[in-house]
């Protein structure tokens, strides 16, 4: 009877040191294919998961126009109880910590917005003297520091063809003003005549603008059938810039030469080349025309004079007496014909030419 109870024993704790080994063994084995829910070891941008980054997506390279406001953007993920600053870098001055803004000039302020993590620098009434690199910077050790380079523009206008234009008379108008490093289109242009606002419902048809808005804005002035009345200056006044200026002016057959020189110490070289060399122009044919009226007009004089001396025989004295008055009352009327060109006597001109001929020779 012992025996048997102690058969049974052995076979009952036999069981359950079956049972209990099976039961580690499936604990162990479920522990290892359990998934773990402890986070990663770092985030994206090579980051901890528990530290905050920059969006690198942000631009780096911000444009803005003079007088205008400049904004630079610096987004932070998982900032948690971190700051953010802005850095002017050529001095390392704080221009705001959070929100808040720590320089005396007030046109720099900050501004977050919660639902993209982004802080925002503005920069109002931008000037030149702002362009430069400025860093947006998160409160860790170390300090961590995103970029970003600002640059200002000034737009420019100028007028193509300046600062003067000729054109003729009865000819088109052609004035372009080009607007140039303007981030955005002026809103509007403004061309003045003088001091008067052009405008196509007053010009009577003559008028007409036209702009071209691409990377830079051109606006084009057509004067149709210009006037001696459209001469003066023009000016391309845009929204952005400041103003810029051209002088037209409309020729009637006169060349702009002939505007800016004195034509009268031309005209007399002129007439002595003329008398050297004879050359074939208008000027040369006036003056060989005149000189050679004056030449027969003392031909005729003289054959008169003679006849005149045959005719009167011995009263030779006062005949002769009287045809020298003639002949020098004719001499006087012809000196006080006017000369085609007050500016070029041919008397005087080839005169004063051969003269110094004898003297040469």
């Amino acid at each position: 009877m012992l025996t048997l109870w102690t058969a049974l024993f052995c076979c009952l704790t036999g069981l359950a040191m079956g049972y209990q080994r099976q039961s580690v063994n499936n604990n162990h084995n479920n522990a290892e294919s359990k998934p773990t829910h402890s986070p990663p070891s770092h985030y994206p941008h090579g980051h901890k998961w528990n530290e905050p980054y920059f969006d690198l997506t942000m631009p780096r390279n911000i444009t803005s126009l003079v007088g205008k406001s400049a904004y630079l953007g610096c987004r932070v993920k998982h900032l948690g109880n971190k700051t953010v600053a802005w850095i002017r870098h050529r001095d390392l001055h704080i221009l705001t910590v959070g929100t808040y803004t720590y320089t005396t000039d007030q046109r720099f302020q900050t501004s977050y917005h919660r639902d993209i993590d982004e802080w925002t620098l503005q920069i109002k009434w931008a000037q030149q003297r702002d362009a430069g690199v400025y860093e947006c910077q998160i409160s860790t050790q170390p300090v961590r520091s995103y970029s970003v380079n600002l640059n200002i523009v000034v737009p420019t206008a100028t007028i193509l063809g300046g600062p003067d234009l000729y054109v003729d008379k009865g000819s088109t108008i052609n004035l372009t003003c080009i607007i140039k490093f303007s981030p955005e289109p002026p809103t509007h242009i403004f061309w003045y005549h003088q001091d008067k606002v052009l405008s196509e419902e007053t010009s009577g048809g003559r008028l007409k603008f036209k702009t071209v808005k691409s990377e830079e804005t051109k606006s084009i002035l057509l004067i149709y059938d210009a006037d001696l009345l459209h001469s003066g200056k023009y000016s391309c006044y845009p929204s952005n810039t400041e103003i810029a200026s051209i002088r037209v002016h409309v020729l009637q057959g006169e060349r702009p030469e002939a505007m800016q020189t004195n034509a009268a110490p031309a005209a007399v070289a002129l007439a002595s080349w003329s008398c050297h060399f004879g050359k074939d122009t208008q000027a040369v044919r006036v003056i060989s025309t005149m000189v050679a009226a004056l030449v027969l007009l003392e031909a005729c004089s003289s054959m008169l004079l003679q006849g005149a001396g045959g005719g009167v025989g011995g009263g030779g004295g006062g005949g002769n007496q009287g045809a020298s008055k003639e002949e020098h009352g004719k001499r006087e009327k012809l000196e006080k014909l006017p000369p085609s060109n007050p500016a070029l006597d041919p008397k005087e001109a080839c005169g004063h030419v051969n003269t110094g001929s004898r003297n040469a020779r």
